[in-house]
């Protein structure tokens, strides 16, 4: 879907998503945000899991785009990782996005619909497989140490900055955040 009106509501159900979650947002709250009537939501996106769907492909997409970026732009990998979460504390640091809207829609799997869940479990794929790469890259560039397999040192990578978020939400604190991602990094790097 194209068309400024398609992008208001995404940005707008992205929003409400990420600051309540799945179950706790409906067409009329995008509606009374936004300023346009249910119906034409519902022209644009026919069910609330096919505008989820549409935010997590929109959200895939950007994080897709924001790793080649990192992969281009740094040729050192545990540069990659440190501009990775120093992008999430600033976005919880100034308040534009407080969390992943797929990690916190991951906290809903089981009550969402398959579709729903399947676009979650992609961008956690696409996301550890990101890492793992660059762990990889790293550990050969001397700049990323492992000490256990790659599968799990990039789970406790992702866990850690997914929880950190989780963290930081609760306390209203960026500065938690900072403190858990940085131990992270630093215990991989040399």
């Amino acid at each position: 879907m194209k068309g400024e009106t398609a992008d208001r509501i995404l940005s707008s159900a992205r929003q409400l998503m990420t600051e309540r979650g799945y179950s706790a947002f409906s067409y009329a709250d995008i509606a009374d945000a936004i300023g346009i009537t249910k119906a034409s939501i519902h022209f644009h996106y026919a069910t609330k899991a096919a505008l989820a769907v549409a935010v997590l492909r929109a959200h895939r997409q950007g994080l897709v785009q924001s790793m080649e970026t990192l992969d281009t732009n740094f040729p050192n990998p545990a540069q990659r990782l440190q501009t990775y979460v120093k992008y999430w504390e600033g976005c919880i640091r100034d308040r534009s996005i407080s969390f992943c809207v797929a990690a916190l829609l991951a906290a809903e799997l089981p009550s969402l619909p398959d579709k729903v869940q399947a676009e979650v479990r992609l961008h956690f794929q696409d996301l550890a497989a990101w890492i793992q790469r660059t762990m990889v890259a790293g550990a050969q560039h001397g700049s990323i140490r492992l000490e256990s397999s790659i599968e799990s040192e990039a789970q406790l990578f992702m866990a850690t900055v997914h929880g950190a978020m989780l963290s930081a939400r609760v306390s209203g604190n960026c500065e938690v955040f900072q403190l858990a991602t940085d131990a992270a990094l630093k215990r991989i790097t040399p």
